[in-house]
């Protein structure tokens, strides 16, 4: 009985033993885990914390550009960085660069290239295009001239008919221009021609590569706000005027946009045939963004908006919907290289 008993309790505490150990590796084993995912969870949440940025972003310039670069910051506010605010302007091309030039500003948008002078001004301050100042092309749109609902002559012309139109002297001294002084069959009332002002880059394309620096119309009214064009166009029957395609698509309930012969028939601007290779490729430019890269080497959230500019969901993604003809896939995709070096 007592070996039994010995026996017993030997068993009783080898099992006893066993269970303390087997409990030890157990609570080990939780504790190694609890302290595992605990860690994952503190890095997750580090990297969260880390994408999440603060501050502003400022953007001016081109009155053309501004729906599609306020149409880009309003989804990079609302998918990709909350707590950054961006906020785009529409002084105007010139007026956005006589900004961006002393540093006012973390971008400009422009509607025609950056100009030699402001490179030159650029350099005075120690900035240098490609290192301190990047270029980047947004998107295309073709310049369209646009005639109010009720005018049903001038529907389709030659370019040399707008550009002769526009051209000071051409009809006579005063530039009091009939429509029939450009087509005998076509009403004799003055046109009233509109346009945006010096500011803009527009006037600065027609101007310049356009009418070749030749002097505009005398009577040309030119406005700062593509707004208030619209509205003058729409309310005179004799009137005419140059903008961004745009600025048409989301006004052709009140306007007409005029078909241009390059000398090939007709052509509508369209995002089909607005391109520098296509048919409405006289009036077709590029528009651009100029980044201070200083900035954005300096400023996180700065960096971090460009590079949603240049990437798919920035202007591949928005242009069409704004007006323009979008870049090929590999051009937005070497300035997202071009940007990340800047890292």
């Amino acid at each position: 009985m007592k070996k039994i008993k010995v026996f017993g309790l030997l068993m009783l505490v080898l099992v006893m033993a066993f269970t303390m150990t087997a409990c030890g590796t157990t609570e080990e084993k939780v504790e190694a885990t609890t302290a595992g995912n605990t860690e994952a969870q503190a890095a997750t949440e580090a990297v969260t914390e880390a994408e999440k940025l603060s501050g502003q972003v400022i953007v001016d310039g081109s009155g053309t550009v501004y729906p599609l670069m306020a149409h880009i910051a309003e989804m990079y506010m609302t998918t990709a960085q909350p707590g950054v605010s961006v906020q785009v302007g529409r002084a105007g091309s010139s007026a956005g660069l006589k900004k961006f030039i002393p540093g006012e500003l973390d971008f400009a948008d422009a509607s025609r290239a950056i100009k030699d002078e402001e490179i030159a001004q650029l350099e005075e301050r120690g900035l240098k295009m490609g290192e301190n100042v990047i270029e980047i092309k947004l998107a295309l749109d073709g310049l369209t001239m646009v005639i109010n609902k009720d005018n049903t002559w001038a529907t389709e012309m030659t370019k040399e008919e707008i550009v002769n139109m526009y051209l000071s002297g051409t009809y006579n001294e005063d530039d009091k221009v009939l429509w029939s002084d450009i087509r005998a069959d076509w009403p004799a009332e003055e046109v009233k021609f509109f346009g945006p002002n010096e500011n803009h880059g527009t006037y600065e394309f027609f101007y310049e590569v356009i009418l070749k620096k030749a002097d505009m119309v005398k009577t040309a009214n030119l406005q700062q706000e593509y707004s208030t064009l619209v509205d003058l166009v729409s309310k005179d029957k004799n009137a005419i005027a140059f903008f961004g395609f745009g600025y048409y698509v989301n006004n052709q309930d009140k306007l007409v946009a005029v078909k241009v012969d390059f000398g090939n028939g007709p052509v509508a601007p369209t995002l089909d045939t607005i391109g520098e290779d296509l048919a409405y490729a006289g009036f077709t430019r590029p528009v651009f963004t100029y980044l201070n890269a200083d900035y954005a080497r300096e400023r996180a959230q700065v960096l971090d908006y460009a590079m949603f500019v240049v990437s798919p969901e920035g202007a591949a993604k928005l242009a069409g919907e704004n007006g323009f003809a979008p870049l090929p896939a590999s051009v937005y995709e070497a300035y997202a290289q071009q940007l990340e070096a800047l890292k």
